[in-house]
């Protein structure tokens, strides 16, 4: 699969865990940086990762700050890109097979290693429904576009 992964100073040793993991599976990993643990700008980085998604550069993204949360927002004004911050397998594979997320937001602060990588495999892995979940994924398109 094609990522594109980007993180802020909060998120970036996560990131580079994931980056050397995800190729150690076979992934073809776009680092969009940041590139070390200076300060910088978290929408800087979720825009990059979204807009690679979005043009269909990449399958998926991965992003990774404190929480997710400031990632999730400014990805998700990039029209197509469905983000989600999550924290659980649960909602993950949830988020995934009813919302058909395309990119996944970690919080370096909320999960340790091992969680993340259990929430990326559940991001990678399972598939988008369809069926009665589409037309809700079709209303939240309809959002993105001005009235």
């Amino acid at each position: 699969m094609r990522l594109a992964l980007g993180a802020d100073h909060a998120g970036f040793e996560l990131k580079e865990h994931l980056r050397h993991w995800l190729e150690a599976q076979g992934h073809t990993v776009s680092d969009l940086g940041t590139h070390s643990p200076d300060s910088t700008d978290y929408p800087d980085y979720a825009a990059a990762v979204a807009q690679e998604v979005a043009r269909g550069v990449a399958d998926r993204g991965l992003l990774v700050c404190g929480t997710g949360v400031g990632m999730a927002i400014a990805a998700n004004k990039i029209p197509g890109i469905r983000a989600a911050a999550l924290n659980t397998t649960y909602a993950t594979e949830l988020a995934r097979r009813h919302n058909d997320i395309n990119v996944l937001a970690l919080g370096a602060r909320e999960v340790a290693v091992p969680l993340a990588e259990a929430l990326t495999k559940s991001f990678l892995a399972t598939a988008y429904e369809g069926g009665r979940h589409q037309r809700r994924i079709d209303k939240i398109s309809q959002l993105e576009r001005p009235s």
